[in-house]
């Protein structure tokens, strides 16, 4: 395994995170959702990359995590998923319809959202610092 491979998504999946929060200065709405699905998404791959070397050709974070939680058998992480599914189900559509439709979302998602990741980031240094 490279170590320079991971470090690059996790560098880039870091990145996506600022944007997002560089986005919600500017009143970008729809981009916060879309860049914090990114950054989630990469981060998610970096994880498994680290850990078992390879990682699923997807764009699904939910389908990612379920992917790290079969690897990290945990009752926490279980709960967090079955807790945050609808807001990672909101981000996969988040990412799906600003590519392909024009939908816009407001201040008050966009501020969810930043919160919700701000857990998911503690959850995924977690699983990072997890043997």
């Amino acid at each position: 395994m490279s170590d320079v491979y991971g470090g690059i998504l996790k560098k880039r999946a870091l990145g996506f995170l600022e944007n997002a929060k560089d986005n919600f200065k500017r009143e970008e709405y729809d981009l916060v959702l879309f860049h914090v699905e990114q950054f989630l998404q990469l981060y998610l791959k970096y994880l498994l990359y680290k850990k078992v070397g390879v990682y699923p050709k997807t764009h699904s974070p939910t389908y990612l995590l379920k992917e790290i939680m079969k690897i990290h058998n945990n009752g926490e992480l279980k709960r967090f998923y079955e807790k945050h599914l609808e807001m990672l189900n909101l981000l996969e559509d988040a990412y799906i319809t600003s590519r392909y439709l024009p939908r816009e979302y407001n201040r008050e998602l966009a501020e969810r959202v930043l919160e919700f990741i701000k857990k998911a980031l503690e959850v995924l240094e977690w699983i990072e610092r997890r043997p």
